[in-house]
């Protein structure tokens, strides 16, 4: 049994070797022992200066749905949905976007004033700043240079006109007696093209205000070297889906150069509340456009979608245009470009559009009630408003009280049904879209409003009162003789007048007025299978 076990016991020579072969190993763990120690010492650091980047912060920020990459020219920034909605011109405590405080756009610098192609926005509007500031710098985050605001009413008054104007690539322009004398020589009133919208009030009245606006607009933006001219109201944003970039700039780059028009499809928000106070900051749900939908997709869950409205649009359904600026341009309405010498190449976008929200606060239903002195009967609507959804808000504002008001705005305007929201999504109808409301909310929390209003205030004042609409006018809207180069008639001419109009130049191409989507009407139901 001894002899056995004494095999086993290792002889004086082996023990020796073992223990110099144990004494290697030990100091070899400790030598790679201290040395990942000083690695992950040496990493830290490295990270806590700036020098290298946490790859899982990378992937993350790459792959969050909460957070979006906007591309401005060349620079990539990355924008935080987080925050809560404060005062539009207010501030938080955190800066989620990567701009600063008295932050500006350098268009006249070489880096940025190559950028192509240069995009210009028209608009006619008498909103304050709370909406027109959310409004601009969103577009000049996509990529728009120029804008050419057409104002009255509050935004013509000096608190708010004052800050416009010290944007830089924002261009005032006054309602005042000579601007509507220079538009009175315009060409457009010796055509027949516009001549349906004349002398009516209201609607019909702003229709023909916003297109001898675009008209005075696309002079401006060849001065300005403008490749391409958008009219957009100020309830209404781009949304350059489709593009490889978030960027309006790409989106229109990308084109063939043969392209002279493109159409953004509309869509409309989808209000889940009714005290929304901040539409830009507060709604990421809309309906598509029917030209973004099956046919069999639209048709079958329309009733379910028009909720009993009179159009599965509340308002207009046929989209606003940007064209490219060329020799014989002119507008056709509000919602289209047209061109005197030839047919226009027009292409439609299959993702991109235009966010248009549509009566996202209660107190839209007076504020545009307020606009018009129409009659609220159904005759006297017909002759001020264009759209049956405007008629009847016209009419409701006007003879209920407040709290019926309220109960129609939720009943016709709010989607306080959850089961009816879920389907209508799963169908493809409704769409949530965020990149827009985490850009505006990433430039409220880093001020940029509140700047740009501080920044105006900074400004050397001008020598000229501009509390004279003469001054204020004379160097805010353009000259006659640089707009309107042929001077064709005048306006408010008598009626005998109007229906000479009428008589010649039959081959103009009519303006294209604010029209509902297709509706039921005529289309064979039980054909298109109905989806449950």
């Amino acid at each position: 049994m001894a002899g056995l076990y004494a095999k086993l016991r290792p002889t004086n020579s082996s023990s020796s070797s073992l223990q110099s072969s144990s004494s290697m190993t030990s100091r070899l763990l400790y030598l790679l022992t201290i040395l990942s120690v000083s690695l992950a010492v040496f990493a830290f650091v490295l990270q806590w200066r700036g020098g290298l980047p946490d790859p899982t912060t990378k992937w993350v920020n790459e792959y969050e749905p909460t957070e979006f990459r906007v591309v401005h020219g060349s620079k990539s920034v990355r924008l935080s949905s987080s925050g809560c909605v404060d005062d539009v011109l207010g501030q938080s405590r955190t800066s989620s976007f990567p701009y600063f405080r008295d932050w500006k756009f350098k268009f006249g610098s070489s880096s940025v004033s190559d950028l192509k192609p240069k995009i210009s926005i028209t608009t006619s509007t008498s909103a304050g700043l709370e909406q027109i500031l959310p409004w601009l710098f969103y577009h000049k985050v996509i990529g728009v240079s120029n804008f050419f605001l057409f104002v009255e009413g509050k935004a013509a008054s000096p608190n708010v006109s004052k800050v416009l104007e010290s944007i830089q690539g924002v261009r005032v322009i006054y309602r005042t007696k000579e601007l509507e004398d220079a538009q009175a020589k315009s060409r457009i009133w010796n055509e027949t093209w516009l001549a349906g919208f004349f002398y009516q009030p209201c609607n019909y009245e702003l229709f023909v205000k916003q297109t001898l606006n675009m008209e005075m607009a696309i002079v401006m933006a060849r001065k300005a070297g403008v490749d391409w001219i958008i009219h957009l109201d100020t309830d209404e944003l781009l949304h350059p889906a489709g593009a490889s970039e978030y960027s309006l700039q790409r989106l229109l780059a990308d084109l063939p150069e043969d392209v002279d028009m493109v159409i953004f499809p509309n869509y409309e928000s989808s209000v889940e509340r009714d005290d929304v106070k901040e539409p830009f900051s507060e709604v990421s749900m809309f309906k598509k456009n029917f030209d973004h939908l099956p046919k069999d997709t639209y048709f079958g869950n329309y009733k379910a979608a028009t909720r009993g409205n009179p159009n599965y649009f509340l308002t207009y359904g046929n989209g606003k245009s940007a064209a490219r600026i060329q020799d014989h341009l002119r507008p056709n309405g509000a919602h289209r470009w047209h061109n005197y010498m030839k047919s226009p190449k027009e292409i439609k976008l299959e993702e991109a559009a235009v966010l248009h929200y549509t009566y996202p606060k209660f107190s839209d239903l007076t504020s545009r009630r307020d606009r018009c002195g129409c009659k609220p009967t159904k005759e006297d609507v017909k002759k001020c408003f264009m759209l049956e959804f405007d008629r009847a808000a016209f009419i409701i504002a006007s003879t209920l009280t407040e709290e019926e008001m309220l109960r129609w705005y939720r009943e016709h305007v709010v989607w306080t049904d959850k089961a009816l929201t879920r389907k209508l999504i799963k169908k493809g109808v409704l769409t949530r879209i965020y990149t827009p409301m985490s850009i505006i909310q990433g430039l409220k929390e880093s001020g940029v409003f509140a700047s740009a209003i501080a920044s105006s205030n900074r400004d050397i004042i001008k020598e000229e009162s501009l509390s004279s609409t003469g001054n204020r006018n004379a160097s805010g809207y353009p000259h006659t003789t640089d707009t309107f180069p042929r001077k064709m008639g005048r306006i408010l001419e008598p009626h005998a007048t109007r229906k000479k109009f009428l008589e010649f130049n039959e081959t103009d191409h009519p303006a294209i007025p604010p029209e509902s989507p297709p509706g039921i009407d005529g289309i064979h139901l039980d054909k298109i299978p109905s989806e449950h």
